[in-house]
């Protein structure tokens, strides 16, 4: 496996990927797949700011993705980023979500970033939330019954950690 930076060209990959996360995830709470053309435009607003876009390859193939995105759009938090990890279902549980975490957080630190924030849908999201307390994030807080997908209430984790 490689973690190499993404371009457009792995749109139609990433958005493959994110597309099976919506259809039967709770990691987000988007309920409509974007198409790949909505996808490479939200890759490409990433790309055009300098913010990390990763992709996890083997064999040619994109296996999963991972990008930090500026926490919100006010200027104060400039030195704040989101993360986003997504791994294709096939290749879960093999170790591609920490390496593409590790990679993110030094990529997210050369790109001006001090702290990460992990976002996470759905309470029992059990392997983002260990995914990240293993990378050193801590507790930050939760939202309870903050989105509703699946016909049910879905709670909100807060995470964060200094890169």
């Amino acid at each position: 496996m490689t973690i190499r930076n993404a371009s457009l060209d792995d749109a139609a990959a990433i958005a493959a990927i994110y597309r099976h996360h919506v259809l039967h995830g709770t990691g987000t709470f988007e309920e409509d797949p974007p198409s790949t053309a909505e996808m490479a435009g939200r890759l490409a607003r990433i790309i055009e700011r300098g913010w990390p876009l990763l992709v996890a390859e083997t064999d040619g193939g994109v296996i999963g993705y991972a990008y930090a995105a500026q926490f919100r759009d006010r200027a104060a938090y400039r030195f704040a980023a989101e993360d986003s990890i997504y791994v294709h279902p096939e290749h879960q549980g093999a170790g591609i979500g920490r390496a593409l975490l590790d990679a993110l957080m030094r990529a997210s630190a050369e790109a001006g970033f001090q702290r990460l924030f992990a976002v996470i849908g759905d309470s029992a999201n059990l392997g983002s939330i260990r995914l990240h307390e293993r990378a050193g994030f801590t507790p930050a807080g939760q939202f309870d019954k903050a989105g509703f997908k699946f016909g049910r209430y879905l709670d909100v984790v807060f995470m964060q950690r200094e890169i």
